[in-house]
């Protein structure tokens, strides 16, 4: 598999703790919606393909074999709301209220 993030798929996104990581999908998800809603399909596509490797790189960190159902699913909705039919009624309101937890759990102790 070709990475986007070739650093980050080499080992270094295995030493950021979950909450960092869902922070970093959240700021790609976060690109999406703005360049969607700035008429840039292109950079939101982009940025959305980032945001999916992110999570597969979470899916796929030995720490986080516990949470693999809710990851999993993290990636299927994702995948529905900016690629597919949009069947579970996802809104750019409700992906920004999900990760704006995990940013402030990863910035309240730095």
């Amino acid at each position: 598999m070709k990475f986007i993030h070739k650093d980050l798929a080499a080992g270094r996104w295995n030493e950021l703790n979950l909450a960092e990581q869902l922070a970093n999908v959240g700021s790609e998800v976060e690109r999406t919606i703005s360049w969607r809603n700035k008429g840039k399909q292109e950079y939101s596509r982009q940025a959305f393909m980032r945001a999916l490797e992110l999570v597969f790189l979470t899916i796929s960190a030995p720490n986080n074999r516990k949470r693999l159902k809710e990851l999993t699913r993290l990636y299927e909705v994702l995948a529905d709301y900016f690629a597919g039919d949009n069947i579970y009624g996802s809104s750019d309101e409700l992906w920004r209220k999900y990760f704006y937890f995990f940013n402030y759990i990863a910035r309240k102790d730095k």
